[in-house]
């Protein structure tokens, strides 16, 4: 690649106090390059963009400066820091000939890898850390959204996954602007634009993301798009007039439980219809509202928080089948639960009862502050405790205190113990635990019935 900036140059550049270096390129595109940085001893990343694309995009400047001005909305963007232009002493170390600038922002670490990798089966990736993965994305665009933002473009090629722990990152956030305020010059990705946006009925705005969103956690679970199936397979030559119809004239979710002409391919689709009954029936209700009239009604489409509710819900109901080792999310109560994986029958309990719901008992598993207080907004990003299995013997689980005060926990045959922070205790004979934040209780089959209720009639999953 032939770069714009120098490779280990030092440059003076205009909005910086200090000179700056130019580590190495990381990529590049239609709208410009991008190249790890060192300011004042920082590692940081520099958008440096083509001249054409600032042509096209006259709001671009005042964009990026109204957002360095706003701040991110969260920590999962690699939200724009600084604007920098050229300097007269730089100049001439600058490969352009007509006037140019960029923005920095935080360097994406190494542990997060392009979400195109997992959506190509390239990616190790847990079920926990991938419905996790979606959860931070709903709530990102939640964050976003509540700012009165939009993104406008989220797809694949924006998006970056921490295996390890299902964090994310969003990137190319120069496209963020108020909603419904400019028209601007991105439409959005194929395959990831809402119907109205292809058809020229609308602009890109929130209600547009939500569709998008939707798209992106939907490749993200079945690693598979919701609209191609075997209307796509009947298309000799996906053309612009083809892609049109299946996008956008005559979209069909390819689960709709109504119209059944665009199902997947058991050879070609196979991954869409392994992993779609994995995932527990209120989370597919989403997917069925927004690819269903959501696709026609902008206002149908499921909301950033119901994305988060439901994914969070999905979570706590995670278990490993003792057979084959799969994770499954099988309902609170239920009494036919089968492993998807190998059939066998996964475990009927024991789990731990919260104010809000029910937590399965499976290594991994985390109790958030959300469980212990209604009032609080459902997060996943500080959990208070978490359900472990021992070093040398993975059958034995324990509860770990991730809080900074003791525990009271009751054992069973009467028998008492002080839980101090960082330390576990034995689930196998917990009853109760009293905490700061509230009470865990641990509770069997026997205290649910096949609806999911305990035997006080409150709900075991939200």
């Amino acid at each position: 690649m032939n770069w714009i900036l120098p490779i280990g140059a030092v440059l003076q550049l205009e909005g910086l106090s200090r000179e700056l270096r130019i580590l190495e390129g990381v990529g590049g595109g239609s709208q410009g390059q991008v190249y790890a940085v060192e300011l004042g001893g920082e590692r940081l990343a520099l958008k440096w963009y083509w001249p054409a694309c600032i042509a096209r995009d006259p709001n671009l400047r005042r964009r990026l400066e109204e957002s360095i001005q706003a701040s991110s909305p969260n920590n999962a963007f690699l939200w724009p820091i600084a604007l920098v232009g050229t300097h007269a002493a730089s100049r001439e170390q600058i490969r352009l000939r007509e006037p140019s600038f960029g923005y920095l922002m935080p360097l994406r670490p190494p542990s997060f890898l392009g979400a195109n990798a997992h959506a190509g089966g390239q990616m190790e990736i847990s079920l926990q850390n991938v419905l996790r993965a979606a959860f931070f994305l709903a709530d990102a665009f939640h964050a976003l959204h509540l700012r009165g933002l939009c993104y406008k473009d989220i797809s694949l090629g924006n998006l970056f996954l921490e295996p390890g722990s299902g964090r994310i990152l969003i990137c190319d956030n120069d496209n963020v602007a108020v909603d419904g305020r400019d028209p601007g010059s991105v439409l959005g990705t194929p395959g990831f634009m809402a119907p109205e946006i292809l058809l020229g009925q609308a602009r890109p705005g929130a209600s547009s993301d939500l569709f998008s969103l939707a798209v992106l956690i939907f490749r993200l679970l079945t690693r598979h798009d919701p609209l191609k199936g075997a209307l796509e397979q009947a298309i000799r030559c996906l053309d612009e007039p083809a892609r049109r119809r299946l996008y956008g004239e005559d979209p069909v979710f390819i689960f709709d439980p109504i119209d059944t002409r665009n199902r997947p391919d058991p050879i070609e689709h196979a991954a869409a219809l392994i992993t779609w009954p994995i995932y527990p029936e209120p989370l597919q209700q989403l997917f069925l509202q927004t690819f269903g009239p959501g696709l026609k009604q902008p206002q149908r489409r499921a909301l950033t928080g119901q994305w988060t509710a439901a994914l969070a819900a999905s979570l706590d109901r995670r278990l490993l089948c003792p057979s084959c080792g799969q994770e499954a999310f099988p309902a609170a109560g239920s009494t036919a639960a089968g492993c998807w994986s190998c059939g066998n029958p996964l475990p009927q309990g024991p789990w731990l009862r919260l104010p809000r719901g029910l937590v399965a008992i499976a290594a991994g598993n985390e109790i958030q502050a959300h469980h212990l207080d209604r009032l609080l907004p459902v997060a996943l990003d500080q959990p208070l405790a978490r359900i472990t299995a021992h070093p040398s013997d993975p059958s034995l689980l324990g509860l770990c205190n991730l809080t900074d005060s003791p525990w009271e926990v009751e054992l069973e045959h009467g028998r008492r113990m002080v839980v101090e922070p960082s330390r576990s205790c034995s689930l196998a004979a917990l009853r109760r635990v009293n905490s700061r934040a509230g009470v865990i209780e641990r509770v069997t089959s026997h205290d649910l019935d096949a609806n999911g209720l305990d035997t006080n009639g409150r709900a075991a999953n939200r």
